[in-house]
């Protein structure tokens, strides 16, 4: 069964994002999907330009990580 998520995005990444997807011919659904699967991907990274995909994120938050 599918699992839902809220997800908020600024206005910019929303237009950014809507815009992607119409290119791609799919739903914005679809092509968030599509997104975060590669992203999850062993191997796969979000798009850090300039960084070893073998580095990982900067933590952002309120201070806590979940990392040792």
């Amino acid at each position: 069964m599918p699992k839902h998520v809220n997800l908020r995005l600024p206005d910019d990444v929303h237009a950014m994002a809507v815009a992607a997807a119409a290119a791609d011919d799919r739903s914005l659904n679809s092509w968030l999907i599509a997104v975060v699967r590669r992203a999850a991907e062993p191997g796969g990274t979000p798009d850090r330009p300039g960084v070893d995909p073998a580095t990982p994120a900067p933590v952002r938050g309120r201070g806590h990580s979940p990392r040792p």
